[in-house]
């Protein structure tokens, strides 16, 4: 046997693997962080990516918005918030002009406490920080379509600020291509309606569009940006533990050419064969299905059609607060979801998209789940089969795929590319 040690839930969990059924062990590529995160978002802001400096974009008077990303993710925005904050006085704007709203897209409203622990203490006693209550149909403004035909509904404050500045990260992402940049007005500030349609054109193709900078999502979701004013850009590119490797400031679009550079080097991984198992696992997207089913995209892109992924996640708060009404449907077929969703039959378009996605990757090979944070009855609701452990998991799949079955591991699933190699090295 064989030993794999993943991260899960805060500690390392070692499962077996019989030697002549492993075939490979992936993980994000090894990278330096940067030895002073501080210093290295002052440069960023002081050398912008094709833009002028912020101090020279803003006016006394203006109404700035930031656009943060919210607790589901480890962008660092309690250190760059402050900087641009001094920046922006020196300007002449000041706190009480300056608000921050968390991009929530439809995840659950964060708490008071998970506000303040999100910007810190200094930040949230000194400028406006709150949710984008998604909920609340007063809240959104109607902005006509985008370029795609997307219905654009974007929250009323974002839509009216002078100056808006999405703050995120970019890694590789099965709607978008990659996160960040734009994808923090679609769909971190947008109505339900928006981010449903965004989500049905990420199925369209059958496959997600992981890894792929150019896509119609990424240019509908530019066009949104566009409409919504937002020009500029914080983001940042982390290492599989959390740690910032590079800090990209300035215009929209080129720092989001340079961000997906250097996040390819780290989350691209080439694999040499094409397995019948994939063991995926959802760190760093622990917190509910709604998160960790990102765990999916990467094995659906690399395993055998008719294969089995193995989806590992702690899922402490099950699949989702929030979209309580999608077990309903999600063990259906992505045809069945999608006309279910275009008649009326399904109202909730953001749960329905994920669902199709979801069912997409069904399609093309079993699905088992282990997860402590899950019930076996909802694992059953998902189209997918529970186990009680990782072995376990390991042990089925082996039964199904057959004692030569070939089983490659993905230690941090939702954030990798699987890069097949050139045929001559496989």
């Amino acid at each position: 046997m064989a030993s794999v040690t993943i991260p899960f839930n805060g500690s390392p969990l070692a499962f077996d693997v019989p030697e002549r059924n492993l075939a490979e062990v992936l993980s994000p590529q090894p990278s330096t962080p940067l030895p002073d995160l501080d210093r290295s978002i002052e440069a960023a802001l002081s050398r912008p990516i094709n833009q002028q400096p912020l101090e020279t974009l803003v006016k006394p008077g203006d109404r700035v918005m930031l656009v943060s990303d919210d607790v589901t993710r480890l962008t660092p925005v309690d250190r760059i918030i402050p900087r641009l904050l001094d920046r922006l006085n020196r300007a002449g704007v000041a706190d009480e002009h300056i608000s921050c709203i968390m991009a929530l897209g439809t995840h659950r409203y964060m708490t008071e406490e998970e506000l303040e622990s999100r910007v810190g203490s200094t930040v949230y006693g000194r400028i406006r920080v709150f949710n984008h209550e998604w909920r609340q149909q007063d809240n959104l403004v109607d902005l006509g379509f985008s370029a795609q035909g997307t219905p654009l509904q974007v929250n009323r404050l974002v839509a009216e600020a002078d100056v808006v500045i999405g703050l995120g990260a970019i890694v590789p992402h099965h709607i978008a291509g990659f996160s960040g940049s734009s994808k923090i007005i679609q769909p971190g500030v947008c109505g339900p309606r928006t981010t449903a349609e965004t989500h049905m054109l990420s199925c369209s193709g059958g496959d997600s569009f992981l890894g792929m900078a150019d896509n119609p999502v990424r240019r509908d979701m530019d066009d949104m940006a566009d409409r919504v004013g937002m020009r500029t850009i914080c983001n940042v590119v982390m290492d599989s533990e959390g740690r910032s490797v590079g800090v990209f400031y300035g215009e929209m679009r080129g720092c989001f050419a340079a961000g997906i550079e250097l996040a390819r080097k780290i989350y691209g991984v080439t694999y040499r064969e094409t397995p019948d198992i994939v063991v995926a696992n959802s760190y760093p997207c622990d917190l509910d299905f709604w998160q960790s089913h990102k765990s999916l995209y990467p094995a659906q892109r690399m395993v055998r059609p008719g294969g089995t992924i193995i989806v590992c996640t702690p899922a402490p708060e099950g699949i989702s607060p929030v979209h309580t009404d999608l077990l309903d449907y999600t063990s259906w077929s992505s045809e069945q979801i999608t006309t279910a969703y275009r008649s009326g039959e399904i109202r909730n378009g953001v749960a329905a998209a994920l669902a199709t996605a979801w069912a997409l990757a069904r399609e093309k090979a079993s699905i088992i789940m282990y997860s402590p944070g899950i019930p076996a009855a909802d694992k059953v609701r998902l189209g997918h089969t529970h186990a009680a452990t990782v072995d376990d998991a390991v042990a089925e799949a082996l039964r199904r795929q057959g004692p030569d079955a070939r089983l490659t591991v993905l230690t941090h699933a939702p954030d990798m590319l699987p890069i097949p190699a050139p045929s001559g090295d496989r």
